[in-house]
């Protein structure tokens, strides 16, 4: 089910293709990326080079989330439930 969601959120960015550097479009690319770098460090526990990696990408993430939600709201709240993230914690 959650393929299915990324295959639809893939084919409205593809659609338009200078997009590309939205905000919404990064934090799918990075979300693909964390998801792929999980399962890798599942199998290979001791890769500590992609440990480092995976929380770099995290790191980016979570700042273009925060931007997001500091700009607008709305988008920000579709995006998380599209791409089934947690919200992030507010201080």
């Amino acid at each position: 089910m959650v393929k299915n969601s990324f295959i639809s959120v893939i084919s409205q960015e593809e659609e338009k293709e200078e997009n590309r550097g939205s905000i919404e479009f990064q934090v799918f690319r990075f979300t693909n990326k964390i998801r792929r770098l999980t399962s890798h460090l599942e199998l290979h526990r001791k890769d500590y080079l992609s440990q480092r990696g995976l929380r770099k990408i995290l790191g980016k993430r979570q700042r273009l989330l925060s931007y997001l939600s500091k700009k607008n709201r709305i988008r920000y709240k579709e995006l998380i439930s599209q791409l089934d993230i947690r919200e992030s914690k507010t201080r």
